[in-house]
């Protein structure tokens, strides 16, 4: 007998409730994915509040010729790059360690609360972050009471480019690494128990569990939140840096970054053509290297590619 074709009404009708709860994320998405994208005009306009979007006129690739002829524009795209390698890499690292050691802990108590402090940094403001720094490494820090008290000269930290690049990692580490657990805990939660007590039976060490079951079966998450990761290696942390950093012009060779660049010059020439330029042309990289990431990915992994 030849089953009946549903429609595409009887499907919303028989699965209305599951359509329901995803309302919301649709109109997220909706409303900060796809009504944002109109804007992208402005980056090919020489824009006007008073003459609006429509009424501006187009600029063609002006505005991205103010972005690459700025002096010290292959500074600011090494330090971009350079630093998110670091937090990546840093923070992956950080979080597999994390989530195998919490994995190990046996009482569910503890762990919880192991891992609610390991977590809890995520959700603290960068603003407040920079207050506690500047307590700690500034003028008359702590750390700086402690390194003078040794017999060590006071190693002025604002007043230094080349201690940032460390700083931010650590912070980087010690504000995400907790956070990035989540995925790698459930992914090991998951794991068949089966293939750890047949390894008991043969004689397997708890390391060589871990090295020979457990980081193997997450190579592929890992690598496929670290193509996610990649696509926004164009893409200062411009919450972190600006709250930390602010306007010190000390320190801009090794903190400046595309998005720190592209505030200062918003607020300095009131150019929304150049930002909203900036802006899509760190989109499109993002997607290139999304894209080449995955592609290579597919030819060494097959598992592991996002599509």
């Amino acid at each position: 007998m030849e089953k009946r074709k549903i429609s595409f009404l009887d499907e919303i009708g028989g699965n209305k409730f599951l359509y329901l709860m995803m309302l919301p994320g649709i109109a997220w998405v909706i409303l900060f994915s796809y009504v944002p994208l109109y804007g992208v005009l402005i980056a090919f306009k020489k824009f006007s509040y008073r003459l609006g979007v429509w009424g501006s006129p187009w600029a063609g690739l002006d505005n991205f010729k103010f972005l690459f002829n700025y002096n010290g524009v292959g500074r600011i795209f090494f330090n971009t790059i350079f630093l998110n390698v670091l937090f990546i890499a840093a923070s992956t690292f950080f979080s597999v360690a994390l989530a195998l050691v919490f994995s190990e802990i046996k009482n569910s108590a503890y762990k919880k609360a192991v891992q609610t402090i390991a977590i809890f940094p995520h959700f603290v403001s960068w603003t407040v972050v920079a207050l506690f720094l500047s307590g700690i490494i500034g003028g008359s820090g702590m750390l700086v009471k402690i390194i003078t008290a040794l017999g060590g000269q006071n190693p002025h930290f604002y007043d230094h480019a080349r201690f940032w690049p460390a700083i931010f990692v650590f912070l980087k580490i010690w504000q995400g690494a907790g956070y990035g657990t989540i995925v790698y805990v459930a992914v090991i939660t998951g794991l068949d128990q089966e293939m750890y007590e047949a390894a008991k039976i043969d004689g397997a060490s708890r390391w060589q569990q871990i090295t020979k079951i457990t980081l193997p079966l997450l190579k592929v998450t890992i690598i496929m939140l670290t193509i996610m990761a990649i696509g926004r290696i164009f893409n200062g942390d411009f919450g972190m840096i600006y709250a930390i950093i602010g306007d010190n012009p000390t320190l801009y060779a090794t903190t400046d970054v595309v998005d720190t660049f592209v505030y200062r010059a918003l607020r300095q020439l009131n150019n929304l053509g150049m930002s909203t330029a900036t802006g899509l042309f760190q989109s499109l990289v993002g997607f290139m290297l999304v894209m080449l990431t995955n592609r290579l990915t597919k030819l060494v992994e097959p598992d592991a590619a996002l599509f």
